[in-house]
């Protein structure tokens, strides 16, 4: 289509608008390498010259994005926006959110979708040293659809696990994809080595660690039962929210059975740099394995 057909549909609707004579326009092509930076996000101008583009809307300048224009007080404003990832002084345009409001919506929206259908590679897991067994389940749709075949393992799980993890460890621990991938491949690194050599270093006999592929909580108590294990920990990734996608929670669950219930269950959650971060959140649960291990409980029977 060109030029003068586009610019003859453009003026058609703004007549049907109610614009009775529209202005002549000029329709703008981008060549590569026009785009400009967008106006600083803190002044709440951007940009509008022809060929201008919006910044990285995950920079935390526009996280910390003020909305909000002629502000009586704009220091009260951003201690707020200092104090919390929340959106928070956002402004509006009339009853509509602002633009960049709009666009970090849809971009955060869009980045918490992808991490819960994305997989943890096969040769990501080959580099951590971890090997892999699955759930009842067969693929990302199915998981998502049919979360009692999540908590259950297959077969070949339960046949690999027997064959390849120490028997009646103190502690097991279990790493699962979860409905994040995210949180798994961001958090592993730094979570992993010193929970590991924590739970060690208290004398504890730790099990090996393996990889469940589209795990539910509930699966970690078929893998204790399984392996006889006192202390059973499940590091899985977290629904995530908005703009948060990295969220690793770690499960705690002492000798659990086919009749253990979520009372019996505790969580450590948020597990994130811009949360508890990972380095600290493995202190916890060293010190939450010791105390489940010394009273021989967990959840609501633990006395703390």
């Amino acid at each position: 289509m060109d030029e003068q057909r586009i610019q003859s549909i453009v003026d058609s609707v703004l007549r049907e608008l109610g614009e009775k004579n529209p202005a002549p326009g000029r329709i703008m092509q981008v060549e590569p390498g026009a785009v400009k930076p967008a106006a600083e996000a803190t002044s709440g101008a951007v940009d509008t010259q022809a060929g201008a583009g919006l910044e990285d809307l995950g920079l935390e300048k526009f996280i910390r994005w003020n909305g909000i224009r002629a502000a009586v007080n704009e220091s009260i404003n951003n201690d707020m926006i200092g104090q919390t990832r929340a959106r928070v002084c956002q402004g509006r345009a009339g009853p509509r959110p602002r633009t960049i409001s709009l666009l970090r919506f849809v971009a955060d929206h869009s980045r918490s979708k992808d991490t819960v259908v994305k997989e943890v590679p096969a040769d990501w897991l080959a580099e951590h040293d971890l090997w892999e067994v699955q759930s009842k389940i067969t693929d990302k749709s199915e998981y998502l659809t049919r979360p009692d075949l999540g908590r259950q393992l297959s077969d070949e799980a339960r046949k690999t696990i027997t064959e390849r993890c120490k028997k009646a460890p103190q502690v097991q621990v279990v790493i699962s994809d979860g409905l994040s991938t995210d949180a798994i491949t961001h958090n592993l690194d730094e979570i992993i080595p010193p929970l590991l050599k924590g739970l060690k270093n208290a004398g504890f006999d730790v099990g090996t660690p393996f990889f469940l592929r589209y795990g539910r909580v509930k699966a970690q108590d078929e893998i204790g039962q399984l392996l006889q294990a006192q202390a059973n920990l499940l590091l899985i990734g977290e629904r995530p929210g908005l703009g948060q996608s990295e969220s690793l929670s770690c499960y705690c669950v002492y000798a659990p059975t086919e009749k253990t219930v979520e009372s019996d269950r505790m969580v450590i959650a948020n597990i994130h740099q811009g949360g508890t971060p990972p380095v600290e959140a493995a202190a916890v649960i060293v010190d939450l394995a010791g105390k489940m291990l010394e009273q021989k409980a967990s959840g609501l029977n633990l006395k703390r």
